[in-house]
């Protein structure tokens, strides 16, 4: 199984980013995927996450809300986090996971990606 992550960048204050997670090894069809970042010295939390049950119902942490939005494309078998009006408080390594658990808490994910590096100049 493996995930990989791209799409990350730098960029000012307002800018977009779209954010890809890709599986291989894996059906993304039968796992609940996630979005969790880490940003320096502090540690992870969780973004947003994508149900995988057939309603596809997701979840967002607070400060994204309105901003972010995750969806996934099972043709291809990957999932994106689109992220608009960035400040500098999201930068951080974002990481997708695959698990059996709908949450923004990352104990139920089972599998995890490297990571992609998200910067916002202010």
């Amino acid at each position: 199984v493996q995930l990989v992550e791209s799409g990350g960048g730098s960029v000012p204050t307002g800018g977009s980013l779209r954010l890809s997670c890709v599986g291989s090894g894996i059906n993304f069809d039968e796992y609940a995927i996630g979005w969790f970042r880490q940003a320096p010295g502090k540690g992870r939390e969780g973004v947003s996450c994508i149900a995988g049950t057939s309603d596809r119902s997701t979840k967002y942490r607070e400060s994204v809300e309105g901003r972010f939005a995750i969806s996934y494309d099972s043709a291809k078998n990957t999932v994106y986090l689109q992220m608009n009006s960035l400040t500098p408080e999201d930068t951080a390594v974002y990481y997708c996971a695959a698990g059996w658990g709908f949450s923004l808490v990352d104990i139920p994910y089972k599998y995890w990606g490297q990571g992609t590096e998200v910067t916002v100049s202010s």
